[in-house]
């Protein structure tokens, strides 16, 4: 059992497998974040907004600590990232069961720290989930497996704020020749903002959805 809690918006049109898209909210947010932009997103799909099983209190959550110390400055409680990652595998697994979801159309959509654990997932997991929206968040390569399977099919959308003052732009394009080196269908873009999404985004990555379903 992963024990995540979840808010579900049902399929909007009836659909006896619907398409399935899990949310995972970033750093210190909370499932009600991204979960306020799934009325605009399309009918046929089933929407399960995760929250993170790290409470940082007043409603805060996070899917791993990030630490501040002045030897090592800022840096990523790994083993609580992997941890992570191997609930969300397994949560994943029960969403599909219980809604009976379309096994061959799953979605993983995470921001900041989800993103960064969407691309992971996605190499230790190989094709758990079909497509990746990963939105301001970068490839972290101390959360990458020892070797990457050469059945990988999955699809990425990549984007980033171009004056991100959270997580650097550079580290997000690195994303594109990472995944090109490896075979991989994604598009990169970027968005005049900081650390969030634009509006411009919001349709960019409904559009691309929508074109998988």
């Amino acid at each position: 059992m992963s024990d995540l809690h979840y808010l579900v918006r049902q399929p909007v049109k009836e659909v006896k497998n619907p398409p399935l898209l899990v949310l995972l909210h970033g750093y210190g947010s909370n499932e009600q974040d991204l979960f306020s932009f799934a009325s605009e997103l399309p009918d046929e799909l089933l929407i399960i907004s995760a929250q993170a099983p790290y409470s940082m209190g007043f409603g805060s959550y996070a899917w791993y600590a990030i630490n501040f110390d002045e030897i090592n400055g800022k840096f990523s409680d790994l083993e609580q990232a992997k941890e992570s990652i191997d609930k969300i595998a397994v949560f994943i697994d029960e969403i599909k069961t219980k809604y009976n979801t379309n096994p061959e159309k799953t979605f993983l959509l995470g921001f900041s720290q989800g993103a960064i654990l969407s691309y992971s997932l996605s190499f230790f997991y190989p094709n758990k989930v079909q497509n990746v929206i990963a939105l301001s968040g970068y490839i972290n390569s101390d959360l990458l497996p020892t070797s990457f399977s050469k059945e990988i099919k999955t699809d990425y959308y990549c984007s980033h704020g171009s004056v991100d003052q959270v997580l650097p732009v550079e580290w997000a394009r690195n994303s594109k020749p990472f995944l090109d080196n490896l075979g991989l269908q994604n598009v990169y873009s970027e968005y005049p903002v900081g650390h969030g999404v634009a509006p411009q985004n919001f349709y960019s990555f409904k559009t691309w959805i929508e074109d998988r379903l």
